[in-house]
């Protein structure tokens, strides 16, 4: 591959290349004939479901999806009008071009992407920064203070020093698992118990810096905004976010990503084992999937029985539960005897963020008019310390309706609008926007209902997705790796496999979600006797070379 190759999620803890895995002829594998048309329960609807029960249903075996509220998980695509385009991305809403195998689906679908509008980015036209009281216009960084500049350069050079970032991108893209093990093993080892703000604190280039510094990038950030509500969190999970480019290169999907695991349930592939042609998912479930999951109970080798909210109960040999992982104690009765200990220590230990979104749709894309006095756009993507945080505008054209998220928040800053009903939250983003912006008049250009979600108040998510704290590796390896030589385990433990992006090392990006459904075809595949291609390996088969360090108890 050549050096100028592009950046993709590959690793950096298990560098599997799941997008040549999905794209190559010999297929996923082949489970054996008595095999052909076995049940396996698929608990959860989200990405990471809807990939396991398609690539399950193309290799012959009959997934028996469970959901409990609706199809697309985290990927939440909201119409402001039933049956028009306009929509709130209430979940996920932009994907690094460098999730090549969430792309693969986008791409086979034939769903368009266009840039999403980040600060600072040519889709976003301009941006605001208020902090402190200052407000100030930017269409790039060299539009701003020499102080911003001196934060992005410090960021640089503390990253290229500490984590050898050149080298360790250049290895991604060249697809070099030797040379970037050698790297990133090395990182483990030296910042799975440090968080991201002992990063900045002790490195030398902020720690020559003023405690502005360290103030200002983590309310403005890089790529996507402010990131000081990450600054507890583990200075590996920044690390991978940055090296494989999640926060740069966005996109957004145009008519809501939540078309994704949309067509995956209604879409017939062609290349498909043991079902005739015309087969999707939803046709195996004539059209919905099964109710939420109430009780999993083992009932003996092989046997493993699920019971849905409605009491309706049934057996399968295989189970794939794709739910986040604090629901497997909270909302879904489980023998206790399904995982180990260890491993139940892991998902119990999981910690979610927590995060807030707000969206209004507007008449017009009004922000673009030019101010006559200044003759800058009347308002910009904002970057705020107010209470709105980051403010984002949607362009549907000139002759369609606009749509505004006034808020997007993480952490305490989400909980801050946590009681709150959605009619308050617009007053109080409306509030903080005024001071901002005091000549326009935002509430004039509202149409319709607003939209708004907290995640960590939603019964089947309990917060929105995973953020490792220091000394967290060592329960994301159990987690991940979980799907591999399932042989070894205990019966009791046989036979029920986890994905989802808060069991990936990619917690936050749709890709985690993707490359874990994916882990979980191979362990099922697996499990029912099959076996991959020689042509074209599966995760399992490579784990034991690839996979993450141990780095012992």
């Amino acid at each position: 591959m050549a050096a100028d190759a592009p950046i993709t999620i590959f690793g950096p803890d298990f560098p599997f290349a799941y997008d040549d895995w999905l794209r190559h002829p010999a297929g996923l594998g082949t489970v054996p004939g008595e095999a052909l048309g076995a049940e396996v329960a698929v608990i959860g609807a989200g990405m990471a479901g809807m990939v396991a029960a398609y690539e399950l249903m193309k290799l012959g075996l009959k997934p028996v999806v469970y959901e409990a509220e609706r199809i697309g998980g985290r990927l939440r695509s909201e119409p402001f009008v039933p049956g028009e385009p306009e929509i709130a991305e209430l979940g996920g809403m932009r994907f690094p071009i460098s999730s090549r195998a969430f792309f693969h689906y986008v791409d086979m679908f034939g769903l368009t992407a266009r840039p999403f509008p980040n600060p600072l980015t040519p889709a976003s036209g301009s941006t605001v920064i208020d902090i402190g009281g200052q407000t100030l216009y930017a269409r790039t960084l060299n539009d701003l203070p020499e102080i911003y500049r001196e934060i992005a350069n410090a960021w640089d050079a503390a990253l290229e020093r500490i984590a050898g970032f050149g080298d360790l991108q250049d290895a991604i893209r060249r697809r070099d698992t030797d040379a970037l093990k050698e790297r990133w093993n090395t990182l483990v080892r030296e910042w799975d118990d440090r968080s991201f703000y002992d990063f900045l604190a002790t490195s030398d280039e902020f720690g020559s810096l003023s405690y502005r510094h360290r103030e200002l990038f983590g309310q403005v950030g890089f790529g996507t905004g402010g990131w000081d509500s990450d600054f507890a969190n583990s200075m590996l999970e920044i690390l991978r976010v940055v090296v494989t480019a999640c926060d740069s290169d966005q996109f957004l999907i145009e008519g809501g990503s939540e078309q994704v695991p949309r067509r995956l349930w209604s879409h017939a592939p062609g290349n498909i084992a043991h079902w005739p042609a015309g087969t999707s998912l939803s046709s195996l479930h004539r059209g919905a999937p099964r109710a939420g999951v109430a009780r999993i109970r083992r009932q003996g080798a092989d046997r493993i029985e699920v019971t849905d909210r409605w009491g309706d109960a049934n057996v399968y040999p295989a189970v794939v539960a794709t739910c986040q992982a604090w629901l497997l104690s909270t909302e879904i009765d489980c023998d206790e005897t399904l995982f180990s200990q260890d491993m139940w220590m892991a998902l119990d230990r999981t910690r979610y963020m927590q995060s807030s979104k707000t969206f209004v749709m507007v008449d017009r894309p009004f922000w673009k008019d030019i101010d006559p006095a200044t003759g800058r756009d009347v308002m910009s993507m904002t970057l705020t310390d107010r209470l709105t945080r980051g403010t984002y505008f949607f362009d549907n054209g000139p002759d369609r309706p606009a749509v505004i998220c006034l808020t997007y928040t993480w952490m305490s800053d989400a909980l801050k609008v946590l009681p709150h009903p959605v009619e308050r939250r617009v007053e109080l983003a409306l509030s903080a926007l005024r001071k901002i912006y005091p000549d326009v008049d935002v509430e004039k250009h509202i149409v319709g209902r607003p939209l708004t979600v907290s995640w960590e108040d939603e019964p089947h998510f309990l917060g929105a997705f995973k953020g490792a704290l220091p000394g967290h590796y060592r329960y994301n390896t159990r987690m991940h790796g979980h799907f591999h030589n399932q042989a070894a385990l205990p019966d009791a433990e046989r036979g029920i496999f986890i994905a989802g992006d808060d069991v990936s090392f990619m917690p936050a990006w749709v890709e985690g979600a993707v490359q874990t459904g994916l882990n979980a075809v191979w362990g099922v595949l697996s499990h029912f006797g099959g076996h991959t291609s020689a042509e074209n390996p599966g995760p399992g088969d490579l784990y034991a070379r690839l996979g993450p360090i141990d780095i012992g108890d």
